[in-house]
């Protein structure tokens, strides 16, 4: 065998001859989640494992994940899996089997302080409210989606990951890789997406309201707490008692007081190592044929949508129990109602900067309260006095200048490269259509 039949048949074997495009484009998009994850910092976490699932599963000649073990049949034969599929498949059993959803609530659970929602039980209206993006979603969904679909879709509103792969996995386990990206995705973009819509639901005097502090709650009542709400939620819905009684397992391990060791287990190791798996597994189920299709686009749109309106109704109700309270309640903590918390700001929506000392304010960069606008001081002095209702005008002004300087220095270099250009093609049209020439 000569050196070209070798390489033939090393190529004809390798991955490159069975490529195809679908397989491309979702390497391609893999990658691009790698990027947001890693540089952006988008719920890496999370994100960094589905793009890389999502990455390994669509490597043609793998074999390391066969999607028809899972969705051709409503029930998997596991034995089979076991014995014939491949890594991810092995891996994707946990999620098949709703064990590593149930596993991050446990360490949710012990990473909560039900403290402050015991101290004011009104809270958790806010919260019910913020669910009003789930229904206006599911509405909307029902429109292209069958039913179990549509709820599936809709769960994103709630901006919790792992219920979302929960109740995704029980309706509409083949839409589990679009829906977790979309998911967590928008979970990443939150401080993006509420902060516009807080601003324009709120008036500037219901931003400055302050609330007061939570009262204190006794330890008694952080360890019934967990307990009686496992009792009443599952005797009421018994199908979420595997999550939620993860949950409220993980917070008791955490108040009781005498299983230190195992809270901090389910905080810290446990927690890393499902997430890892959770996270691979999760992006192995977004193949080309699942997620290269216009199904993709509507999960993501209605996903955006739910967490707009999510942010929506938990701003208005928090409007109406300020106007029940007379100015007792900041509206600002309804986006908190969102699963994911929010970046609400219940002081006046801007982080509040320290007062300098007086040796500071003597010898410090900012003497006499001025504002160091440049590092140089380039296109104003360098120590301009500016109140805080001009420096953003300034700021602009400055980047404005800096912006024109930058655009004069690059024409300034293409311009002999330009010249030269448009020189030699006058030259080429001169010689091919002068008739004198000829």
């Amino acid at each position: 065998m000569n050196i070209g039949d070798f390489l033939s048949n090393l190529f004809g074997s390798s991955g490159f001859a069975t490529m195809d495009w679908k397989q491309a484009v979702m390497i391609l998009i893999a990658c691009v989640l790698l990027y947001l994850g890693i540089v952006k910092k988008f719920e890496p976490l999370l994100l960094v494992g589905i793009a890389f699932g999502m990455l390994l599963t669509n490597l043609p000649g793998t074999g390391i994940y066969h999607p028809e073990m899972w969705f051709d049949n409503s029930k998997p034969d596991y034995m089979d899996v076991l014995q014939n599929g491949g890594l991810l498949d092995i891996l994707y059993i946990g999620v098949k089997t709703s064990v590593y959803p149930c596993l991050i609530f446990l360490g949710v659970g012990a990473m909560t302080d039900f403290g402050p929602l015991l101290a004011n039980p009104k809270s958790m209206l806010l919260g019910a409210a913020a669910q009003l993006g789930i229904y206006c979603a599911f509405l909307i969904a029902v429109c292209f989606f069958t039913g179990n679909e549509s709820a599936a879709i809709a769960i994103i509103g709630g901006a919790d990951g792992p219920t979302a792969i929960y109740v995704t996995n029980q309706l509409a386990p083949h839409l589990l890789g679009p829906i977790a990206v979309a998911a967590y995705s928008y979970m990443a973009l939150i401080p993006l997406i509420q902060p516009p819509l807080m601003k324009m639901l709120t008036t500037k005097k219901e931003k400055l309201i302050r609330m007061e502090p939570p009262k204190n709650v006794s330890k008694a009542a952080k360890i019934i707490f967990p307990i009686m709400v496992t009792i009443i939620t599952a005797l009421l819905l018994p199908s979420v008692a595997p999550l939620l009684g993860c949950l409220m397992l993980g917070n008791l391990f955490k108040e009781c007081g005498v299983t230190e060791r195992l809270s901090d287990t389910a905080q810290n190791a446990l927690m890393n190592i499902v997430t890892l798996l959770l996270g691979i597994s999760v992006g192995a189920t977004a193949t080309a044929e699942n997620f290269l299709s216009l199904n993709t686009l509507l999960i993501i749109g209605l996903g955006l949508f739910a967490f707009c309106f999510s942010t929506v109704g938990g701003v208005l109700f928090g409007k109406l129990m300020c106007w029940l309270t007379k100015g007792k309640i900041n509206p600002l903590i309804g986006s908190a109602g969102v699963s994911y918390g929010g970046e609400s700001v219940p002081y006046g929506g801007k982080k509040i900067r320290p007062r300098q000392s007086s040796a500071h304010a003597r010898n410090g960069p900012q003497r006499g309260g001025r504002h160091r606008l440049c590092r140089r001081g380039r296109y104003f002095p360098r120590y301009f006095p500016l109140n805080q209702y001009k420096r953003k005008t300034a700021r602009r002004a400055v980047f404005l200048l800096r912006a024109v300087g930058g655009l004069r220095k690059f024409f300034l270099f293409c311009a002999p490269f330009t010249l030269a250009f448009c020189r030699e093609s006058v030259k080429i049209v001169w010689l091919n259509f002068n008739p004198f020439v000829r």
